[in-house]
């Protein structure tokens, strides 16, 4: 029996339910590939796939399934030697699962981003603090949600966290940012198709932690409804955790040409066949920074209302046209 064309490699199924729909909709044969259980055979260099969709999260250590986003580096390298056209291979997966590695390509591609030092230990952490101006953020490195990201008003309290020996993350490593507080409260996410602005949107996060994921849990506020009060800072992440604990104000947000035009600079570089970027304009000095590529995209919940189409189909559609490439 001949295998589907399309392989979706993920370790959190909930995450793929929009997506799934939209291939049966279609009729459009697939199979999920769980990199928290899986196994494949680097001898056998025949992909059973036309098509890997690569949906690997960084945050899959806060499910137990921090193996998975190892794993997948393996995976994504063994399916596009075996022939596979892999979307957001491992080009793309490294950067997903380094902010390191996102810091060192805005830095490359000279786009403002929050000065930033890389470190991976109390005493290299202390250092990289003292050349910065407070306030500032810690974030793990392979982070995810925003979990782990911790901000710090002055060198005392950073000395008190650093006394309590904290984590440093699944790979020990830590940036030490300066934080931004976002003008007017709200953070932009610019999602991409490749060279194609799909749409941005405002998010005005719920700042009471930045364990969030207003991209796929944010709703349409009620007529009427205040929006929450919040900062934003540079340092949030977008998925779908804790769907039902936060309700966050989004709208669209009509992009200028240059901000597209960075987008579709640093999904080039980056090798990004689909990404989230976000960025905020800085109280500080009002400038625009950009602070975080994901390559992962969820897409906006309730989009039909928020942007006016279906971003998933768009999705697809691209899907379906690498397929009658392949042939």
């Amino acid at each position: 029996m001949s295998q589907p064309p399309i392989a979706v490699l993920n370790e959190h199924p909930e995450w793929q339910k929009r997506l799934y729909a939209e291939l049966t909709r279609r009729g459009l044969a697939y199979v999920e590939l769980p990199l928290h259980d899986l196994h494949f055979n680097p001898a056998a260099l025949a992909s059973p796939y036309k098509l890997v969709v690569n949906r690997a999260s960084p945050s899959a250590w806060k499910r137990d399934h921090a193996s998975a986003i190892f794993f997948a580096q393996s995976a994504l390298a063994y399916y596009a030697e075996a022939g596979a056209r892999v979307i957001n291979g491992s080009s793309a997966y490294r950067l997903e699962t380094s902010k390191a590695l996102q810091a060192m390509l805005l830095e490359r591609l000279a786009i403002r981003t929050p000065r930033t030092r890389v470190a991976n230990g109390a005493a290299s952490v202390r250092a990289a603090a003292a050349e910065l101006a407070y306030p500032i953020v810690v974030k793990p490195n392979i982070g995810g949600s925003g979990a782990g990201i911790v901000r710090f008003d002055d060198r005392d309290a950073l000395e008190a966290w650093l006394g309590a020996t904290p984590s440093f993350g699944i790979d020990g490593t830590v940036l030490v940012q300066e934080f931004h507080p976002a003008r007017d409260g709200h953070i932009v996410r610019v999602e991409m198709l490749g060279q194609r602005h799909l749409y941005s949107v405002k998010i005005w996060p719920d700042t009471t932690d930045f364990n969030l994921c207003p991209a796929d849990i944010c709703q349409v506020p009620a007529k009427g409804e205040a929006a929450a009060e919040a900062s934003g800072d540079g340092s949030f992440e977008l998925c779908v955790v804790s769907a039902p604990a936060k309700k966050l104000r989004i709208e669209r947000h009509e992009e200028s040409p240059e901000v597209i035009a960075i987008a579709q600079k640093i999904a080039q570089a980056g090798k990004l066949d689909v990404c989230g970027i976000e960025y905020l304009v800085s109280t500080r000095d009002g400038q625009r920074y950009y602070y975080d590529i994901n390559a992962l995209s969820n897409f906006v919940r309730d989009a039909e209302e928020i942007v006016g189409f279906d971003p998933t189909r768009v999705f697809v559609d691209s899907l379906e046209a690498e397929l009658k490439l392949l042939g």
